[in-house]
């Protein structure tokens, strides 16, 4: 009897103890749209999803769920809400190992390339967007539902890689500069409608002259003039705009650069007297902002609720804000006439189950997540846009966007200037290519500025030999010399992250403990019988 107890129990111990060392996942059929959909059948999906202090957007899913669940009765949607990206990605991955994915999950494309990992655990949904019945506004869906054609194709795009649509854009935002208009004025400036480097670097420059201990422009002891959140985003775009290497969409890496290099050294210039610093090294952009310490703050156009004297949320206190004027522009540029602005956003993927018409419910949820009514109360948010043309140019979104001003929640100026923004340059804005290990690369964009902005103000010289190691450490790092070049969607992802290590560790000691536990009840077992 001991023995059959104790060979199930070795077994998931084993299972556990290879999970820490690698992941992947469980061979899955590849799925396919169903002919029709049983609803007959209960079926019971899980969501998952980000959220963190924004109650109206996580009332706006509890809306939405409602909603599905009156058009569609036996489908039950459980939501799982996180505080943050990187946590829905260690989870999805410890859950591919373990066979237990959500069904729907709103994440990131360079995360869901990564969660490609073994055979058909995401679906790919080129076959589902097509398909009469049940694809994207198809005959066969209980709501009217946009169409392949009616989503942005700029923000399609991010979600296409590994040669299949392996995901469907949530929301979409840019960057926008935040300036104080009144301090450029104040020193002698006047501001552009497009920004431009040189620009941006000559008056951060000169709100650095001080009049004794003070600073001239604002008459306070601190003053950071340019202060940048995503660096990573900062260094992409730097190089886009000067038509320079990066990587392209099999992996191929090529951001340690000559052009790379002269940006790090213009970067170390500024950082050397201070007048530019990053939200890694200084704190939000906003804060400085909006407390007259702060020219030109760069941040998401998500962002732009923080923004401004008159900014519905703050995180600072009152008696520190200074009235000025905000002026939202695009990021700054090297060629004013040629433009080029990132998009980014949370998106969402399918994952694959054993039953197909589980992930044919599932995709009905994910379709319904694209009406126009949850487009639109969830851009109204922050400064997102609606993904698809078709809530876009709805009356009720179009009614949104002439109340600019009207008060300082809703349509707060500044964030209603944020999404026009957008809007007005979809054209302009490009995404980044999507592998597996392209957020690592991504990541490794951002630590080259952060790396030299903290070198400069440590008394460090950034010169070729510090570029010159600082791109092999970084390498290192983010183990880039890894990265396998691939137009395939199957890849093995390495170790797992540290925090599912720790989980599926604390498993296999719980498995430790039973097996000791069921050994000394042998044993007492075995002492009473003699």
């Amino acid at each position: 009897m001991m023995k059959k107890m104790y060979i199930p129990a070795l077994l998931a111990l084993l299972s556990l103890l290879t999970l820490c060392g690698c992941h992947g996942s469980r061979g899955q059929n590849a799925f396919s749209v169903p002919d029709s959909f049983d609803e007959s059948r209960q079926y019971e999906i899980t969501f998952w999803a980000k959220n963190d202090t924004n109650i109206t957007q996580a009332n706006i899913y509890k809306q939405a769920i409602a909603e599905f669940h009156a058009l569609y009765p036996n489908i039950t949607v459980e939501m799982r809400l996180y505080t943050d990206y990187s946590r829905i990605y260690n989870d999805v991955i410890t859950n591919i190992a373990t066979a237990t994915t959500p069904n729907v999950c709103i994440t990131y494309p360079d995360h869901i390339a990564t969660y490609l990992t073994g055979e058909n655990v995401v679906v790919p949904l080129d076959e589902l967007l097509t398909d009469p019945g049940y694809g994207l506004g198809g005959s066969k869906v209980n709501f009217d539902a946009p169409t392949k054609d009616e989503i942005v194709p700029e923000f399609l795009s991010e979600c296409n890689f590994a040669g299949h649509q392996y995901a469907l854009p949530y929301m979409r935002s840019t960057e926008a500069c935040y300036v104080n208009k009144d301090y450029v004025e104040q020193l002698g400036f006047t501001l552009p409608e497009v920004l431009t480097w040189d620009f941006v670097w000559q008056v951060s420059e000169a709100a650095m002259e001080k009049d004794g201990e003070l600073f001239k422009v604002n008459g306070q002891k601190v003053m950071i003039p340019f202060i940048y959140k995503s660096t990573d985003n900062m260094m992409i775009q730097m190089l886009r705009q000067l038509d320079a290497d990066y990587a392209d969409a099999t992996g191929r890496i090529g951001l340690f650069n000559d052009t790379t290099r002269e940006i790090l050294k213009t970067v170390a210039e500024h950082a050397k007297t201070r007048a530019f610093s990053t939200f890694a090294i200084s704190s939000y952009p906003a804060n400085f902002l909006n407390a007259g310490q702060c020219i030109f703050a760069v941040d998401s156009t998500a962002g732009s609720t923080w923004m401004g004297s008159h900014a519905p949320l703050l995180d600072i206190s009152a008696d520190s804000l200074v009235e000025f004027e905000t002026a939202v522009l695009p990021v700054p540029q090297y060629d004013p006439e040629h433009p080029a602005m990132i998009s980014q956003g949370p998106s969402m993927c399918l994952f694959n189950k054993e039953d197909p018409q589980e992930v044919l419910a599932s995709w009905l949820f994910m379709q319904y997540l694209l009406t126009d009514s949850v487009q639109i109360r969830y851009s109204c948010t922050e400064g997102y846009v609606p993904v698809t043309t078709k809530a876009q140019g709805s009356e009720a979104y179009q009614d949104y966007l002439s109340r600019e001003g009207e008060d300082d929640s809703e349509h707060y100026s500044v964030k209603l200037e944020a999404v026009k923004l957008l809007l007005a340059n979809t054209e302009n804005t490009f995404t980044t290519p999507v592998f597996n290990g392209s957020a690592s690369l991504r990541s490794a964009a951002g630590e080259l500025i952060e790396n030299v902005t903290k070198s400069v103000r440590r008394k460090k010289t950034v010169d070729d030999d510090f570029i010159t190691n600082l791109y092999a450490d970084t390498r290192s790092l983010y183990r880039l010399d890894q990265i396998q070049q691939s137009d395939a969607g199957t890849q093995d992802l390495g170790p797992l992250p540290a925090q599912s290590v720790a989980l599926l560790a604390a498993l296999a000691v719980c498995w430790v403990g039973i097996l000791a536990y069921l050994a000394a009840q042998g044993l007492k077992k075995r002492k009473k019988k003699k």
